[in-house]
């Protein structure tokens, strides 16, 4: 069960923009995890099939990157299963992303992205495609989205 808590955060990680304002309010280190671990999420299930290993992945990928230890991590990806199932759009989760990170942190997420879509070992198109729409609304540029990409493989040796 995902603590009330965290469900609040989810709430207002969407809401920070203040559009009267035109600026974005500051996010919380567990909003800007939510809203990275949401677009995780959305690429694992991309290809109908949300397994194991993209489970894996995602959970090493947030341990890691946000320094999260396992019971952390699992809630982390349960709230953003939640997130990203109650959602209908992409572009809620995106937006966070651009307004919570600076430009050097958008293109990790993007490489994070690369390691949950090669996690089974291939790229469906779909995974491909999301990955470009994902970089073009977090104004992450075709050759940054790409050197990622290559780091990636490099790293998991495909």
């Amino acid at each position: 069960m995902i603590p009330r808590a965290m469900i609040s955060r989810i709430k207002a990680l969407f809401q920070a923009v203040d559009p009267q304002a035109g600026s974005a309010k500051a996010h919380s280190h567990d909003e800007k995890a939510l809203a990275a671990a949401a677009l995780m999420v959305e690429a694992a299930r991309l290809d109908e099939k949300f397994d194991e290993a993209e489970r894996a992945t995602i959970t090493a990928v947030v341990q890691r990157h946000f320094g999260l230890d396992g019971k952390e991590a699992a809630e982390l990806i349960e709230a953003a299963s939640e997130a990203q199932a109650e959602s209908s759009q992409l572009l809620s989760f995106t937006r966070a992303v651009k307004d919570a990170y600076p430009p050097e942190e958008r293109v990790e997420i993007i490489e994070m992205l690369w390691e949950v879509a090669y996690a089974d070992g291939e790229l469906h198109p779909y995974e491909a495609n999301l990955l470009r729409r994902i970089g073009g609304l977090i104004y992450v540029s075709d050759r940054e989205r790409g050197e990622a990409r290559k780091r990636v493989l490099a790293r998991l040796g495909l």
